[in-house]
């Protein structure tokens, strides 16, 4: 059941011009996606859900956008150069490339039983050269995460902002993992994109500030409409967590294929400065002027991905019921993330005032609104087009609406019909969105 409904959402973001494999035409690259259309729109919503949430919202943020490939010193102070790997074995039989820490039996393959390989460490990081020969070229890295943009502009940002602790930086951006076993469409993939936030705080308030975020973040998943039975905080053990870190929570969603992470919110305590000011020889200590002292703050980091996000806003809002014995399938999405919010349409397409009418509600509406007009199939067809993408409401004109200037407004999730002044449409989408 739960592979039938990746499989229906995975059929769905092709159909709609939501998700499209990479390089489809040359057989595709394997695990690196495409957004279409629309599901350009609705990745581009998700990221401005977060960004207004975290950053518009608050006092004590400011904004990032780091450049992908930096001094390949970065990699060396953040420890990525040494301990970035996972341990990788290959089956000698079907050529498989596994995960060794995701194998049960080390010796013998999943797939086809054959005999496994030693394991060996696999670095995670794509690497690249910079300058115009290879030859005499630099070796770099394209960035693991965007973390250590923010953490080597720290004074940067301090100097230009002026913040005082506790402040945060957040940065959205593309990073790169050579993962060795990908997969779940958009769950696991080598480019994603992530919403990364560092938020630095005197060491004696870290954990005040570390619970307070974890409960912020899951929130803010309810609050865009994620079901609450889907969502869950799950603590690291003691063992589980990264050498630096103090503490860590991920905040989970129930996918088709299991309960798998949204989102990670670590306290990584000092370490990050601290590397970067030894490996730099620059001084990235804070001076409290309270307490007339300097130190390196901690970090809390909430870090999530906008590709799972959006992935479980899509598997969250697919909806399927029975209307008149046909399946209507529909994606529920909060408003604020559908890609389209109003779809206008004429009831016949061969009535020139009809059409008219239509396409001039469109354009006024687009000033204001995310809008679209369409007259490429008959009414029952162009709401089973707008239903599976997602979008709000959709606008009817008919034959009466010549006479009496009123449209028919059909609400996504109630499928309640309203007869509308179209001089009024205006005010009336602007209460509604």
């Amino acid at each position: 059941m739960a592979n039938d409904l990746m499989d229906k959402i995975v059929s769905l973001c092709k159909r709609r011009g939501l998700i499209f494999q990479s390089s489809e035409i040359y057989g595709g690259l394997g695990s690196v996606w495409d957004y279409g259309p629309l599901g350009v729109e609705l990745k581009r919503n998700v990221k401005e859900a977060w960004w207004k949430s975290v950053v518009y919202s608050r006092d004590d943020m400011v904004g990032l956008d780091a450049a992908i490939l930096m001094h390949p010193k970065t990699w060396e102070a953040s420890g990525h150069l040494t301990s970035f790997a996972d341990l990788m074995v290959d089956c000698k039989k079907c050529k498989k490339r596994f995960k060794a820490e995701d194998l049960s039996d080390k010796k013998k393959c999943k797939e086809c039983g054959g005999e496994l390989t030693e394991a060996r460490p696999f670095n995670l990081m794509f690497e690249t050269y910079h300058g115009p020969v290879k030859e005499t070229a630099a070796v770099v890295y394209l960035r693991p995460e965007t973390a250590q943009g923010i953490f080597v502009n720290f004074s940067n940002i301090l100097d230009s902002s002026r913040k005082k602790l506790p402040f945060g930086v957040a940065q959205i951006g593309k990073s790169f993992r050579n993962e060795i076993t990908p997969g779940n469409f958009t769950f696991r993939t080598r480019e994603f994109e992530q919403m990364e936030i560092e938020y630095f705080v005197n060491p004696n308030d870290a954990d005040k500030y570390y619970k307070s975020w974890v409960e912020e973040r899951f929130d803010w998943y309810l609050n865009l409409g994620i079901k609450k039975e889907n969502l869950r905080k799950r603590e690291h053990k003691k063992d589980e967590l990264a050498h630096y870190a103090k503490s860590c929570s991920d905040i989970e969603y129930n996918f088709p294929f299991g309960w798998s992470e949204l989102e990670g919110i670590a306290n990584r305590s000092d370490f990050d400065l601290k590397q970067h000011s030894q490996f730099s020889g620059k001084e990235l200590k804070y001076f409290d002027d309270k307490t007339n002292e300097k130190y390196f703050p901690y970090i809390i980091e909430p870090s999530g991905g906008v590709d799972r996000a959006t992935l479980a806003f899509l598997v969250d809002s697919y909806n399927e019921e029975e209307v008149k014995g046909e399946t209507r399938v529909s994606l529920k999405l909060h408003k604020d993330l559908a890609p389209t919010k109003i779809a206008v349409f004429p009831l016949l397409k061969n009535r020139p005032q009809l059409v008219e009418t239509a396409k001039n509600i469109a354009s006024s509406l687009k000033k204001k609104f995310v809008c679209v007009y369409d007259d490429t199939a008959a009414i029952g067809k162009l709401y089973r087009r707008q239903d599976e993408v997602g979008t709000l409401f959709c606008i009817t004109v008919d034959v009466q609406s010549l006479e009496d200037k009123k449209v028919t407004v059909r609400d996504r999730d109630t499928m309640q019909q309203e007869r509308i002044d179209i001089e009024k449409l205006e005010e009336y989408f602007h209460n509604k969105l």
